[in-house]
């Protein structure tokens, strides 16, 4: 048996200390030069696209924004247009912190996809609570305090907004089970019907 020199060359006249040496630096130029890639790559995903400026219609203004095609429309108004009034609560919508109204339907902003909504109208809490007349609802929620931590009231003043847009004239027991997919982590659901119900008397959900 051949007796190894004492850089450890064997038979194949490669000593470890070369041979570590090398792999060292093969495994660091794969980090400096795309690992993330590869290891998409290996696992069959397919590499993210580039950016892509869109035009969304939002509170009635046109605006660009550039998104990648997993950009959800929550991302594009927090990041990209800086309406944060839409808040990243729930992955699945269930918490109805981020609802927008698209179209004049409520809609989760983190569950539909940013590209899909060009052409639509998209209508934010930010619509509601600036200019000159501050929206019925808000001003209610503001009288019954309503919000206490503020937030998860703007996903709930959007979605009393479009329940009194259909049911102007609703009752506590209506109002209740219209707003059953609203969370609140505060527990103000005892401020919030009241408020509700004084814009139903008041006429002011217009």
């Amino acid at each position: 048996m051949s007796k190894p020199d004492e850089t450890g060359r064997g038979r194949s006249g490669v000593s470890r200390r070369a041979f570590l040496k090398g792999s060292g630096a093969a495994a660091a130029a794969t980090a400096m030069t795309g690992a993330p890639g590869l290891e998409a790559e290996a696992q069959g995903a397919e590499p993210v696209a580039g950016l892509t400026t869109i035009t969304l219609t939002v509170n009635g203004t046109p605006h660009k924004v550039e998104v990648e095609p997993r950009t959800t429309l929550l991302e594009a108004l927090r990041m990209g247009l800086n309406l944060t009034g839409a808040k990243p609560i729930s992955v699945d919508g269930a918490s109805g912190g981020s609802l927008v109204l698209v179209d004049d339907k409520p809609t989760s902003a983190n569950t539909v996809l940013a590209m899909d909504m060009v052409g639509k109208k998209i209508v934010t809490v930010e619509s509601l609570i600036s200019g000159d007349r501050v929206d019925a609802v808000p001003m209610a929620f503001v009288h019954h305090d309503a919000s206490q931590c503020g937030f998860c009231t703007p996903g709930f003043i959007i979605a009393v907004k479009a329940f009194l847009a259909k049911n102007p004239k609703a009752t506590e027991a209506e109002i209740r089970a219209g707003l059953n997919g609203n969370l609140c982590r505060c527990g103000t659901y005892a401020n919030i019907i009241p408020a509700v119900l004084e814009v139903v008397k008041g006429g002011g959900n217009g």
